[in-house]
């Protein structure tokens, strides 16, 4: 049996995405634009996610037609009121990960979902707590991963994520890049 949802067009280039949305049933389509991800100064740094999420559903619109909605996703990693973007290279990305070991930090994704009459949008917060990391774990890390399309430097589903979480708070799926849950109920509940 099939389920009546929306289609979903997704702005995102993320393969994480695609694969949360595909698995929660939804038909979807790639839309992605890209966007100037520079944000207000002003804005707390715990809504940048959902204002870069609004402009990336605001970017592709005039692609939106019936019965679609419009979602747009964007991760960042938070700790100390630092965000800690993708890295540029291998030492950035060592140093995010030096950052980030044996500490807290938050992994926020902000959600818009847009379809022709209303905007929604919502942040998820999950808490992350890693065990300290050493730099022979950190190099290998790097190199077998190439983490530099990720927030923070590293995909909780990865090696990483096993070896070196020792536990998170809130949902697990809002850290691989969406927090299925909320995003499936948002939606349904558009379509009520």
């Amino acid at each position: 049996m099939q389920l009546s949802l929306p289609t979903i067009l997704l702005a995102s280039k993320s393969p994480r995405r695609k694969q949360l949305i595909q698995e929660l049933g939804f038909q979807f389509k790639l839309v992605h634009q890209d966007i100037d991800e520079s944000f207000p100064s002003q804005l707390p740094k715990d809504k940048v996610a959902e204002f870069l999420a609004q402009q990336k559903a605001e970017a592709v619109f005039s692609q939106l037609q019936d019965r679609q909605i419009i979602l747009a996703a964007d991760t960042i990693v938070l700790k100390d009121n630092q965000i800690f973007h993708k890295p540029k290279d291998a030492e950035d990305a060592r140093n995010i990960l030096n950052e980030l070991s044996d500490s807290m930090h938050q992994v926020i994704t902000g959600v818009c979902l847009l379809n022709q009459s209303n905007k929604h949008s919502f942040s998820c917060i999950s808490k992350v707590y890693f065990s300290p990391i050493s730099a022979a774990e950190m190099d290998y890390y790097i190199d077998k991963y190439q983490p530099y399309d990720k927030a923070g430097a590293y995909a909780i589903q990865e090696w990483i994520g096993m070896a070196k979480i020792k536990r998170i708070e809130g949902s697990y799926h809002n850290i691989v890049g969406l927090p299925t849950h909320e995003v499936y109920n948002a939606i349904t509940n558009l379509y009520k």
